[in-house]
């Protein structure tokens, strides 16, 4: 009898609790604001690139002093650790970026980290990927966090105040992305619209000084750009025309209009006191444009995208 009781009681609470009652009223939305990604917000103006100390041609690199591993040097001291660190990018389709099926990075700047660790160990996967954002990749190099930076990385005369740069290994320029239908042609028709770019990037800068005074938008990571896109948050987006391909073969309703803006010669980053590590790296790039490594990955990942077929660049040498 006590236990039918409780069983009683129990059931009276649920059907209290589960009967008809004052009815709650519900909030009444008339708006919400659309989620923005971290660090969305209005561009610096002293972002990278915009200071241009005289450096003579920045592109001018160290001459190759071979591939061999002298005692003591900095690519002994990976090898003695037993993987090259590399500093990349896992949001820029193509070029860097997580493969969902297999959860691999992969993309052209990948291959070409991978060619340095198999230089230095016959290896391409002894190498362990740091995933970082533009804006951290001096940061990671002056720290020692990384022995490389291999991330859509311009070389210019502000970064080379703080690291050091290979050889170029790939050249483009930037242009804009906007969504198919809009009434843009070029950067000109953006006047007090706001156009997204990674906090850091050569391509914020070039954003915020352009004389049709677009209002730059910064975020950590490019598909946080396209994102704010297909929400209509911002009205376009600005940089490299690869990563700008990449975004497009992500979303068939954008399209890139106006010419190229600037040009930008990508080089692989490199702590500054290692001037060994710059001339081993040079080399690697050297064998890599000679072996057809440079060409085969080119084609696999930009050249069908971009529509174009490309050589590697003549490197330069400033000794």
């Amino acid at each position: 009898m006590k236990r039918v009781a409780v069983l009683l009681v129990a059931a009276f609470a649920l059907t209290a609790c589960g009967g008809p009652g004052r009815p709650v009223d519900l909030a009444v939305v008339t708006s919400a604001d659309r989620p923005e990604p971290e660090g969305s917000g209005p561009g610096q103006a002293n972002a990278a690139g915009s200071q241009t100390p005289d450096c003579g041609d920045p592109t001018a690199s160290l001459r190759p002093a071979g591939l061999g591993i002298g005692s003591g040097s900095t690519m002994a001291k990976i090898r003695e650790r037993g993987r090259l660190i590399a500093g990349v990018d896992q949001n820029t389709y193509l070029f860097g970026f997580r493969n969902p099926a297999t959860n691999a990075l992969e993309g052209f700047d990948i291959d070409m980290a991978k060619q340095v660790a198999k230089a230095i160990f016959n290896d391409e996967g002894k190498i362990q990927f740091k995933v970082i954002s533009s804006r951290d990749r001096e940061k990671v190099l002056e720290a020692g966090e990384v022995d490389i930076v291999v991330r859509t990385y311009t070389i210019n005369c502000d970064r080379l105040q703080k690291v050091a740069f290979s050889t170029v290994y790939y050249t483009t320029g930037q242009r804009v992305l906007v969504p198919k239908g809009a009434p843009v042609s070029s950067i000109d028709d953006l006047a007090g619209k706001k156009v997204c770019a990674n906090a850091g990037s050569t391509s914020l800068a070039q954003i915020a000084k352009h004389p049709a005074k677009p209002v730059p938008w910064s975020v950590i990571n490019w598909s946080d750009c396209l994102v704010l896109l297909q929400q209509g948050q911002v009205a376009a987006i600005s940089t490299d025309e690869p990563i700008l391909v990449g975004m497009v073969a992500q979303d068939p309703a954008v399209k890139i209009v106006g010419p190229k803006l600037t040009e930008e010669p990508y080089g692989i980053g490199i702590p500054k006191g290692n001037v060994d590590m710059v001339k081993f790296v040079n080399a690697v790039l050297d064998r890599a444009r000679g072996d057809g490594s440079w060409q085969q990955s080119y084609n696999r990942w930009v050249a069908e995208r971009l529509g174009e077929s490309a050589t590697p660049p003549t490197p330069k040498y400033r000794d």
